[in-house]
């Protein structure tokens, strides 16, 4: 098999929220890779703590990158620019449109985290990805690494710019309508959501549903860290967790939330 095909998903501009039956919700809030979002398309919803779908090493890579653009601006989208990857190509379509970006690191991702830390005398702050010393992800990693070695995925990569294409006119169809999205923005959402598929598809469908199935665990568990932190607040079970997602990502991390899995106790970052 020559690359799967892949569906693209419902576009929403709306979070989701989940009522834990532990107590505590899990809100899943869309968002564009490397776009700074409108005002009016930021979380309403008040919350307690964040949840990155990220590991810490991530995390303290972007700090990183921040500091690096602050002293070279651009100097990360200019490398994207030239990878020749899928990113590079997201990217490349971006810096085409009238949006506030393309900015790396991801700006709403380190605009929650300063948030979290400068609110309240500081939020807890959750890495759902796990790091490299968990046996269990380092296993996925490379059951993963040997799928996307296949030689039909190989060969997949001589039609990436035909794909794309196809892809982001499809999304177009996809995107939910909105009062506060113009053509730009939907532009860019399409354009997310083909790179998020091209990203996908190479891991099979059992592959990504056992990652979901993970982080979503590690969602529970990071929520019911959140709650039992503040055992001492008489609304500890109201708390509420935030999680910033990729647009086209939600609707299958939604499908696994709903599952319940059993909770994999997270910790908050240090």
């Amino acid at each position: 098999m020559i690359g799967r095909v892949v569906d693209v998903p419902q576009l929403t501009w709306s979070s989701v929220i989940f009522s834990d039956p532990k107590g505590g919700k899990i809100v899943l809030w869309p968002h564009l890779p490397c776009v700074r979002m409108p005002n009016m398309l930021r979380p309403r919803e008040s919350w307690d703590g964040l949840a990155l779908l990220a590991s810490s090493n991530d995390l303290a890579e972007w700090r990183i990158e921040e500091e690096q653009d602050k002293e070279s601006p651009g100097i990360h989208r200019d490398s994207a620019l030239t990878s020749g990857t899928a990113f590079g190509r997201l990217v490349s379509d971006l810096v085409e449109l009238e949006i506030d970006g393309p900015n790396i690191p991801d700006p709403e991702q380190i605009r929650l985290i300063k948030h979290a830390e400068n609110a309240r005398g500081g939020m807890p702050i959750y890495s759902i990805e796990p790091n490299l010393d968990d046996e269990i992800w380092e296993d996925y990693l490379t059951r993963s690494a040997d799928e996307q070695v296949r030689l039909g995925n190989l060969l997949a990569t001589l039609r990436t710019s035909k794909r794309w294409k196809t892809t982001r006119r499809a999304a177009i169809s996809q995107i939910e309508k909105n009062n506060y999205v113009d053509v730009e923005l939907g532009a860019a959402s399409a354009s997310s959501a083909t790179w998020w598929l091209e990203e996908e598809r190479w891991n099979s469908d059992e592959l990504n549903c056992e990652r979901n199935l993970r982080f979503a665990s590690r969602l529970r568990g990071a929520l019911r860290d959140l709650c039992d932190s503040r055992v001492d607040d008489g609304g500890a079970q109201d708390r509420t967790l935030l999680v910033p997602i990729h647009q086209a990502w939600l609707p299958s991390m939604s499908e696994a939330i709903s599952s319940w899995p059993d909770v994999e106790l997270v910790v908050t970052e240090e």
